[in-house]
C-alpha cells in the first residue's frame, strides 16, 4: 500500500504486515495483530486506509469493526455491534479520513465516523438480504454502490455525509429576477440523499461491486451466477454533480 512495498493479510484471528523485497518475489513478516476475546474470534474481511499515510486499517469480525495502528499493530477504535449480524464488507471515504461504510447480513449498510463510534452517521435500509459489497466512488464519494443477495444492485447519492458541497452560488446571469434585492443570497436548491438507481439485471445473488478505476461514472458488478454488468451512473446526476 502507498509505496507498494507492503502487504496485508488476515488468517482467523491474526492480521500480518508483510514487507515486500525488492524483487518482489519474496515476503517477511515486519509485524502482527491478533484479536483477542472469547471464543472463536475470526476476521472475516479487513480494508487498508488511504489516510494517515497509510498507517491504518480496519477490520470486521462477527458484527464488530476494528481500526488498527500499522506501526503499533494495536487497536486504536472499537464499534461494538456495529451491525445485528455478520459484517461483511468494508470501505473508507477517499476524501474524508474518518468515515467509515460498512454492510452486513442484517441488510444494513452503515455509515461511521470512527471518532466517535456510539452511533453511525447514517444507515441505509434498501436491500432486503445480506448486502455483500460497499464502493464509494473514487472522486466523487456521495456516490456508493451496495450489492446485495437480494439479486439487486444499488446507487445511492449519499450527499449529507459527502465531502461535496450541498449547493453552489447562483450565476450572475441567474439573478436577473433578483437583482432589485442584491443582498439576498440564492442558493441552488441541495441535492439530498436518496436512491439513484436499482439494477435487477442479475437473477442471483451480487457478490461484488467496483467502481473504474479510469472512469468515476463507470461501474460493474458480479453476481453468483457468473454475470458480469457495466452499467454508468445515469447522466442527469453526472451533469448536476459536475455543474
Amino acid at each position: 500500500m502507498g509505496d507498494g512495498k507492503r502487504v496485508i493479510s488476515l488468517a482467523d484471528n491474526h492480521a500480518l504486515l508483510w514487507d515486500l523485497q525488492e524483487s518482489s518475489t519474496k515476503a517477511t513478516v515486519s509485524s502482527t495483530a491478533t484479536l483477542e476475546g472469547k471464543g472463536q474470534l475470526k476476521f472475516t474481511s479487513g480494508k487498508w486506509s488511504p489516510h494517515h499515510n497509510c498507517s491504518q486499517l480496519a477490520t470486521a469480525n462477527d458484527t464488530s469493526i476494528r481500526g488498527w495502528d500499522l506501526r503499533t499493530m494495536s487497536q486504536i477504535y472499537c464499534v461494538e455491534n456495529a451491525h445485528g449480524q455478520l459484517v461483511r464488507d468494508l470501505d473508507f471515504n477517499p476524501n474524508r479520513q474518518y468515515y467509515l461504510a460498512s454492510c452486513g447480513d442484517d441488510c444494513k449498510v452503515k455509515f461511521w465516523d470512527v471518532r466517535n463510534v456510539q452511533e453511525p452517521v447514517k444507515t441505509l435500509e434498501e436491500h432486503s438480504h445480506w448486502v455483500w459489497s460497499v464502493r464509494y466512488n473514487h472522486s466523487h464519494d456521495q456516490l456508493v454502490l451496495t450489492a446485495s443477495s437480494d439479486s439487486r444492485l444499488i446507487l445511492s447519492n449519499m450527499v449529507s455525509i459527502s465531502s461535496e458541497p450541498f449547493g453552489h452560488m447562483v450565476d450572475d446571469e441567474e439573478l436577473s429576477e433578483g437583482e432589485d434585492n442584491p443582498q439576498e443570497e440564492k442558493v441552488k436548491e441541495p441535492l439530498k440523499d436518496s436512491v439513484v438507481s436499482t439494477y435487477e439485471e442479475h437473477e442471483d445473488s451480487v457478490y461484488a461491486a467496483e467502481w473504474s478505476s479510469a472512469d468515476p461514472w463507470l461501474f460493474a458488478s458480479l453476481s453468483y451466477d457468473g454475470r458480469l454488468v457495466i452499467n454508468r451512473v445515469p447522466r442527469a446526476l453526472k451533469y448536476r454533480i459536475l455543474l
